[in-house]
Parts: C-alpha cells; sequence; structure tokens
C-alpha cells in the first residue's frame, strides 16, 4: 500500500483535500469527527492507496462531501466550527511527505468581507446545496463536449 498524494487549502465553512490518483476504483472515504481515511486501487496497474489524517480540529462529518473524477478524488470536509481557520491539516506539526498545500486555490480569507468572500469562494456555496456523492458536479470540467475554441480548423502560414 501507498499513500496517494495529495494538497488540500482552508476556506471558511470547508477544508478541500484533493487525492490525485488516476482512474481510481474502490474510492472508500470515512468522516469522523476528528479523523478522515481515504483509501482506493488506481491507476492501470491498480495500486493500492490508503491515507488516514488525524485532523486538526473537529468536522461535520454528515455535512462532509467527496467527488470522484477520471484524474482525482476531491474531499469537501465541512469544517464543525465555522469560520475558523486551520494553520495546517494534521493535528499534529509532523511533515507528510504525501501531502502538501494547494497554493494555486489557498486564500487568506480571515480579514475578507463577507461580500468579497462570497465573490471568491464559490466552492462552500456549491457544497452547501449538495447531497452525496453522485450529486455533486463535475469540478474538472471533464464531460464537457462543447465546441472549443482550440477545436477549429488553423489557418495557413504565410
Amino acid at each position: 500500500m501507498h499513500p496517494a498524494t495529495a494538497k488540500w487549502y482552508d476556506r471558511r465553512d470547508y477544508v478541500f483535500i484533493e487525492f490525485y490518483v488516476e482512474d481510481s476504483k474502490d474510492v472508500q472515504v470515512t468522516f469522523e469527527s476528528s479523523k478522515f481515511g481515504f483509501s482506493c486501487l488506481g491507476g492501470t496497474d491498480k495500486v493500492k492507496h490508503s491515507n488516514e489524517i488525524v485532523l486538526f480540529e473537529a468536522i461535520d462529518q454528515n455535512q462532509s462531501k467527496h467527488k470522484r473524477t477520471d484524474r482525482s478524488v476531491l474531499c469537501c470536509l465541512r469544517k464543525a466550527d465555522s469560520g475558523k481557520p486551520w494553520p495546517r491539516l494534521t493535528k499534529e506539526k509532523a511533515k507528510l511527505n504525501w501531502l502538501s498545500v494547494d497554493f494555486n486555490n489557498w486564500k487568506d480569507w480571515e480579514d475578507d468581507s463577507d461580500e468579497e468572500f462570497s465573490n471568491f469562494d464559490h466552492f462552500s456555496e456549491m457544497m452547501n446545496n449538495m447531497g452525496g456523492d453522485e450529486e455533486l458536479p463535475d469540478l474538472d470540467g471533464a464531460e464537457d463536449d462543447s465546441a472549443d475554441s482550440d477545436d477549429e480548423k488553423m489557418p495557413d502560414l504565410e
């Protein structure tokens, strides 16, 4: 068994963790109030991945969700104490070699006004209106069949 590579980031109401496992099968996600577990088979060689995290703070396991795509599994952990920032994902300060901060999505939201926050944090709004795993929207647009500007024929070079 190998831990899956993951990135995480913090929001006002949620903590997001994305596990980067392509072609995942048999995905198991367990939400407990102070612990989080993830496991799956991944890739063409069906490597068994397993991660367990003792969380920095408590979560609401009934309001936490996950969504599997072809490239990853995004987990949205609902904070039990909304509005409280998490300086790290884990209770202990130990460095996990498979876990890193997702700086592309990180935002210091503590000083933001509610209006600025609502414009930026669309993921939290999405999660408030969702049910189980099957109802989550496609977050990476992988199944979008619409025409794209790069689908057009390129003009000849002169």
